[in-house]
């Protein structure tokens, strides 16, 4: 075709054609609905306007849905050298200029295979193709896009290790930075805020020592900005976060200068408070951790070492790419995936949510979850080596990569964003990243049934005051049953003595260590731990109207359908050095918690008179016209104080329990989740102007709204407590808006009318079309899967690694009544299953 062709081929479609500019995310390298790519047999086809990539399968839906006409497919061809290639050289590589972000495959030995990289401008629906470079035939405007299309950069190159911890700079205030001379110093853990007690997000001054809550900036977690209030009194400007003090660094922050900054200073600044942090890269005898090793390691046991394991393919046995400590994420996917009710909630529902995802599919959770688990139980990137006749008669023509595992860099790109941890390219807490992925399930419906639901229970707290013996109880939600670590309770203690012993003498001497012994800890000692009373920090008793020693104890309400089991192997010794407790723990096969169901009030028991504490006035006058008005609004400080204590900003915490209505703590924590990613989450609450009627916390909510419709801040309340939105609006409007009459309608009202207003499915298809689209009718209810609590295990998460910010997590998970070890990209039958030395393990209900 001609030039002057070409040129008017393209003219209807120039309005279309857009040149990246900076800040746009070029998605050259990945299909947003799979894991194609260049390397794909079909290539990738990447939108000239919007520049998402898809695969073959998924560009027409792209098409349909945009309209957008003008693609740019991406193939890379893989072939075999000819005979008489240099050997040891790089693979030669034509057209070096098209896919500068494209790694090379590490399944292929690149002595013996060279690349050749396509690009092509394709046009729908006729798919009319034209091959680039095509410089002298195209118009400019689609010859300067198509060149800064290729030439951008990747959109996870924040992710990876250029990340902004290694951009900062260093800290004007570093080296001449005074530190007086106080006598502080800071203990290895129970820091709270010297204001607040708030016990999250908690900053040492460098200068003073004072421990102080931060505010929601740099970190992103919440606070009440007392340590930059310190700061604007008295102008000392450097802070370090506490918990992130490892011997490679901490973060600090400057006041002054408003950023993260380096300290260069920082061992020297630390010790000065008492904090030995070079102390943590050497054992206690000054020997590396590199120089001294155990015989027999939790790496080579947990990653079972030293045996010839059976590499698995085929649904379900799909391996993840480790992006740079990103194991933590892999193992926590593979284990999420493994539960059919996850299976069915993304993996079933897949082109439903694939055909409604919005028009940047790569910023929605629900079709990067779907993806995702597609990704690992399709089975599509997960296929044996071919044999090897075929292979040597494929590579006569052009060879055809199989696809072992995928990379999950879209999908960590999206649900870390924001986070000032999990979007770093640090070791991060499996646990963490767990709460938080179930954290963003709840926020993102996928049907009528949150999958999450088969996590979740309710605790009951007892709590007594020691001194009249009176009790309070309350419940809240969870997710994980944290079991502590017995020590006291070891059976071979005779053998430790001896070992530590052997060990110390081996350290004096320089020579190897002695066989590793480790500490053996029955379960039934660790539950017994869960179980007793703990000590209540602070406790005041309304019985007494002052604070006296009370102690609590957890039961379960409820227990879930599938029961996650935390044990707390990670603490802080008094020299600073972060700490694994080494044990083995006889983790059972099947585990009967029955006894630990909640009983509720007993008879002969008093409850604890329902005062909630005096507020303290503080000497500001300003502060002391907040609290007068605070005081009137009648907040339940004793729900404050349970959020509170679960590390929530108190501010939060008052606001939940405020716009709640008083309906106890774990009603406000459902507020908790439903706003803790808006801006003002942790601001103090807004009282009302003066003369002003102040209004308990639900009819405070707001008038009705548009077209006689209850108020969305109303209806967002008890959607987060588990039930339909179309059973909320119905409650509410058949009680005036009254939010506590509305739940005990709901509870009253089992089996409410099946007709639906048709105004509510309108208003439901505008606020959010995807999630009513995909809802099936179900049973209203609480979202609790109560059931006996009798369970089996079927899965585990072990880390090795002397703290949570090091070392490596692999997965072992039970299919098809043999175990698997998930290890990255490697997926093995396991012959050895570390069941005693696990972090994380995954019990399903045995039904009855």
């Amino acid at each position: 075709m001609a030039a002057g062709d070409l040129g008017e081929l393209l003219v209807p479609y120039m309005p279309t054609i857009r040149v990246p500019k900076s800040g746009d995310r070029v998605y050259k390298t990945e299909c947003a609905f799979s894991y194609e790519s260049p390397d794909s047999e079909g290539g990738l086809y990447v939108c000239m306007n919007t520049f998402l990539g898809f695969g073959r399968e998924h560009i027409e839906r792209h098409y349909r849905k945009t309209g957008q006409c003008v693609y740019l497919h991406l193939k890379r061809h893989v072939t075999q050298k000819v005979p008489g290639a240099s050997g040891g050289a790089l693979p030669k590589r034509r057209n070096a200029k098209l896919f500068l972000d494209l790694e090379i495959s590490s399944d292929l030995n690149s002595d013996d295979f060279e690349y050749e990289d396509e690009a092509k401008l394709v046009i729908f629906p006729d798919h009319y193709e034209i091959s680039l470079p095509n410089i002298e035939e195209l118009p400019a405007l689609v010859t300067i896009a198509c060149d800064a299309l290729l030439s951008a950069k990747s959109p996870y190159r924040k992710q990876e290790p250029d990340s902004w911890e290694e951009e900062l700079q260093a800290s004007k205030h570093a080296k001449t930075l005074v530190q007086l001379d106080n006598g502080v110093r800071i203990p290895p853990s129970g820091w709270k805020c010297s204001k607040c007690d708030l016990r999250e997000n908690l900053w040492l001054n460098l200068t003073d020592g004072s421990v102080l809550c931060g505010k929601w900036f740099f970190d992103g977690s919440g606070g009440n900005g007392h340590a930059m209030e310190h700061y604007k009194e008295t102008g000392y400007p450097l802070a370090v976060k506490l918990g992130t003090i490892t011997p490679d660094g901490a973060d600090v922050y400057s006041f002054d200068e408003e950023e993260p900054v380096l300290d260069p200073h920082i061992a020297k600044h630390l010790a000065h408070f008492g904090i030995d942090m070079l102390q943590m890269q050497v054992t206690e005898n000054g020997l590396r951790d590199n120089d001294i090793k155990p015989r027999v390691s939790e790496w080579e046991v947990i990653q079972e070492a030293g045996v010839k394991l059976k590499p698995m393919y085929g649904p379900g046995y799909t391996g993840m790419k480790n992006l740079g400590n990103s194991c933590y994420l892999n193992v926590v996917m593979q284990a999420i995936f493994s539960i059919p009710e996850f299976q069915r909630a993304y993996v079933g529902n897949l082109p439903r949510i694939f055909d409604y995802s919005p028009l940047d599919p790569t910023q929605d959770f629900n079709t990067q979850m779907a993806k995702l688990g597609h990704g690992l139980l399709s089975g599509q990137y997960s296929k044996p080596p071919m044999k090897s006749e075929l292979i040597e008669q494929v590579m006569k023509e052009e060879h055809k990569p199989q696809h072992n595992g995928i990379s999950p860099r879209m999908f960590k790109a999206f649900i870390s964003k924001g986070h000032p941890e999990f979007s770093s390219n640090r070791q991060q807490d499996a646990q963490e990243f767990f709460l938080h992925l179930i954290n963003l399930v709840e926020r993102n419906p996928v049907g009528s049934e949150n999958p999450s639901d088969v996590f979740r229970f309710l605790v009951e707290e007892r709590t007594q005051c020691c001194q009249s013996r009176k009790v309070r109880y309350t419940e809240r939600v969870d997710y994980i049953m944290q079991l502590p670590v017995a020590m006291e309770a070891a059976t071979n203690k005779d053998e430790l003595i001896a070992y530590e012993l052997k060990r110390r003498e081996a350290e004096a001497a320089r020579r190897p260590l002695p066989e590793l012994v480790r500490a053996k800890i029955p379960f039934s000692a660790c539950l017994q731990a869960f179980s007793e009373p703990s000590n209540v920090e602070d406790f005041w008793s309304s019985a007494l109207q002052a604070k006296s020693a009370g102690v609590k104890t957890s039961r379960f309400a409820s227990f879930p359908e599938y029961l996650v089991v935390q044990i707390k192997k990670f603490t802080f010794g008094l020299d600073w050095i972060p700490k694994k407790l080494d044990v083995s723990i006889d983790m059972p096969d099947f585990l009967d918690i029955s006894h630990l169901r909640a009983r509720g009030l007993q008879p002969g028991e008093e409850e604890l008179p329902d005062i909630a504490p005096p507020i303290v006035i503080p000497d500001d006058p300003k502060d002391r016209m907040m609290n007068h008005f605070v005081e009137s609004l009648d907040i339940d400080e004793s729900s404050v104080m349970q959020l509170a204590e679960m590390g929530f900003p108190l501010e939060a915490c008052r606001k939940a329990v405020y716009y709640t209505g008083n309906l106890g703590a774990e009603v406000a924590f459902n507020w908790i989740i439903a706003h803790m990613e808006e801006p003002d989450f942790a601001e103090p609450l807004v009282i009302p102007a003066f003369g002003e009627v102040a209004s308990s916390g639900a009819a405070a909510l707001g008038a009705v709204g548009l077209d006689n419709q209850p108020p969305e801040e109303m209806v967002a309340i008890i959607i987060s407590m588990g039930f339909q939105r179309n059973l909320a609006i119905q409650a509410l409007k058949a009680t005036s808006n009254n939010l506590e009459r509305a739940l005990e309608w709901i509870f009253s009202h089992p089996d409410p009318e099946e007709e639906s207003d048709p105004s509510l499915d309108t208003v439901d298809m505008e606020n959010n079309a995807n999630a009513n689209i995909l809802a099936e009718t179900g049973s209203e209810g609480p979202r609790i899967k109560d059931g006996p609590g009798r369970y089996e295990l079927f899965g585990f998460i072990s880390h090795m690694g002397t703290s949570t910010m090091s070392g490596h997590y692999v997965c072992h998970l039970r299919k098809e009544g043999r175990w698997v070890i998930y290890n990255d990209l490697r997926v093995c039958a396991s012959e050895r299953p570390p069941k005693d030395l696990g972090y994380i393990y995954f019990y399903h209900r045995i039904p009855s």
